[in-house]
């Protein structure tokens, strides 16, 4: 999908809207139905503050769902061809498409404790980051309190949300 400039995307009907960026929040495209209300956007950054404020001001039961919505990285989904066009594109962009054997058993584990610990996935914008420093991450955030990882995953999905739209709006 090729970048649309602010001017367009200002235009957009609802519904072109919704089609264009419903992706932006990983299968959840009440995000972008909450954004489209601070239309019009001044500018790309206001864009993805209506988009964060959106995430940021919803329930905490919403936020839940969110985070669960992501996939588990390097995880069932990958293997299965089961990621969106974004996650895949993400995921394979810090090397996570090539692991070794013990490599993906490593993020397996963490995954599953993980998991086991939250009861959500692990969340990491991982654009720019190699899968070594995903892998730090992960090791050192099991140690955070669940409160601490909660905000700490809708901080990271704002990164996924900011880096998404900058590739799909030009100002």
């Amino acid at each position: 999908m090729s970048a649309i400039c602010l001017s367009d995307v200002n235009q957009l009907p609802p519904a072109a809207f919704a089609e264009r960026f419903g992706d932006i929040a990983e299968h959840s495209p009440w995000v972008a139905a909450t954004a489209l209300a601070a239309r019009p956007f001044g500018g790309r950054e206001a864009m993805i503050a209506a988009f964060v404020a959106a995430i940021g001001g919803a329930g905490r039961d919403a936020q839940l769902a969110l985070i669960r919505a992501h996939p588990d990285l390097a995880g069932k989904a990958a293997l299965a061809g089961n990621l969106t066009d974004d996650s895949k594109r993400e995921q394979a962009g810090a090397g996570l498409d090539s692991l070794t054997p013990d490599e993906f058993a490593r993020f397996t584990g963490l995954n599953g404790a993980y998991l086991a610990k939250f009861g959500f996935p692990f969340i990491f914008a991982v654009r720019g980051a190699t899968k070594h420093m995903i892998l730090d991450a992960f090791a050192a955030r099991l140690d955070n309190d669940a409160g601490t990882e909660f905000n700490t995953a809708l901080a990271q999905i704002a990164r996924i949300v900011r880096f998404r739209l900058e590739d799909r709006v030009s100002e």
